[in-house]
Formats: structure tokens, sequence, C-alpha cells
């Protein structure tokens, strides 16, 4: 027969295990971001009411969609004019890689129906944003974006992955190998499915595979004076791929 005291003092021994219980059966809860990722990963609603009013606009005021990351919604942010004026959609979400934006791909670009897409996207892919990087992976995410265009009717513009020596939210991964892989299979890709390619490259790199000076406010993400220099390659590259739709 148990006495008091062996009781008490296996109550005690006891009690720490049961408040490590009840803290861990208490979590907390999800950040807003945490949840939208677990229930809109490709986040569809970030421009749900637009695409629903951009489908019906002119065909001149939706001729290029231009679907991407943080450097395309930065863009249109920084310049909102050369989109308006061009008859360019910006389709850029922060930080999304080449799945998350083939996902968006019917809704935001083949439903608009614009004479083409400008596909600038890989960058996050090498950052790891989404886990390990695959270079196979990212080449079939855009090889698939140039299908859906093409099948549809939609010329293509892809643009080459723009420099970075480091990126400052993943540090020390090394990406200019990669990214100068990535920038030359695009180039061939582009040319054996008669797409056009946009080389930001040759207007932004230092030639130790980073941007220069004064052009990006990060090492990655371009300043208004580095739109400023793509954006004579971009309209190039457009008015390439309109003669071809």
């Amino acid at each position: 027969m148990l006495d008091r005291r062996t009781l008490l003092a296996g109550g005690l021994a006891a009690a720490p295990g049961l408040a490590l219980a009840q803290t861990a059966a208490a979590p907390s809860a999800p950040s807003p971001e945490d949840l939208r990722l677990r229930t809109d990963w490709p986040f569809l609603q970030r421009y749900a009411a637009e695409n629903a009013v951009d489908r019906d606009l002119p065909p001149e005021r939706r001729r290029v969609v231009f679907m991407g990351d943080s450097i395309t919604q930065g863009w249109r942010d920084a310049h909102p004019a050369f989109f308006t004026d061009n008859g360019f959609l910006g389709r850029g979400i922060s930080g999304q890689v080449t799945a998350q934006m083939l996902v968006r791909f019917w809704p935001e670009v083949v439903t608009l129906k614009p004479a083409a897409v400008h596909i600038l996207a890989g960058i996050n892919d090498i950052a790891q944003n989404a886990g390990p990087y695959d270079l196979t992976a990212t080449q079939a995410n855009l090889q698939a974006m140039t299908t859906l265009a093409q099948a549809n009717g939609i010329a293509v513009i892809l643009a080459t992955v723009m420099p970075a020596l480091d990126f400052p939210w993943r540090p020390g991964l090394g990406p200019v190998a990669k990214v100068r892989a990535l920038n030359a299979w695009l180039t061939a890709y582009a040319a054996e499915r008669g797409a056009v390619l946009a080389d930001y490259t040759r207007v932004l790199d230092d030639g130790m595979g980073g941007m220069k000076p004064g052009l990006a406010y990060d090492g990655v993400h371009p300043t208004r004076e580095g739109y400023a220099v793509i954006e004579p390659v971009t309209l190039a590259a457009v008015t390439s791929a309109l003669t071809r739709a």
C-alpha cells in the first residue's frame, strides 16, 4: 500500500510532464502568411478582382501580360505608366517560384487572351524559396507555361533571369553559375520554340555575375534606374513578339 509521501512525490514528479503536455497541446496560431500559403499556395486571390475586370478590356489595353515574381511586381509599382501606356498587365507576386506561376498561368494569362506573354521567372527557384533548387523542374515549369501560351495563340517572350551575386534573404548560395546555366538554357529554348528572348543580362551584368552599380537596391531587385535600363529591351522584344502573334 502506497503512503501519502509516495503519492505526493509521484504527483510532483508527474507535474512537469503534465505541464509540458498541456503546453504542447496549445500550438500558436499560424501567421496570416502561413494561413494563406496553406489555403491559397499560388495566391490566386491576389489578382482575382483585376482579372475579372481586365478580361473585358479592349485588346490594345491587354496586349501583353507580364508573369513573374517580385521583380515584375516591383516594376509595375515603380513605373506604372510603362504598363498602362503600352497595354501591359502586371501579374508579378513577390517571392514566387515557377511552380506557383504555372498554377496561375491559365487564369492570369490564358483567360485574359493577350497577344503575348512576358515570362520573367526562376530567380526564386535558385534562391530555394520553396525548397532545394532543381534545374530540370524549373525548366519543366517554363516549358509548360510556354506550351500553354503557344497552344492558345499567345506569343511568348522569355526573359533572362537577372544577375545576382547573392541573395540578401538567403545568403551563401552562390547563385552566379546557376543563373548563368538557366539563362543559357532559356536562350536555347527560346530559339527552339520560336519564342522571343528578352536578354536583360547584357544590359545589367557587371561582368562578374552581379548587377551593375546603381541598378539594384539589394543586388537582386532593380531600382527605378534599373528598370529604365531594361525597358528598351522589353519594348524591342514586345515589338518582335507581336509580329508573330
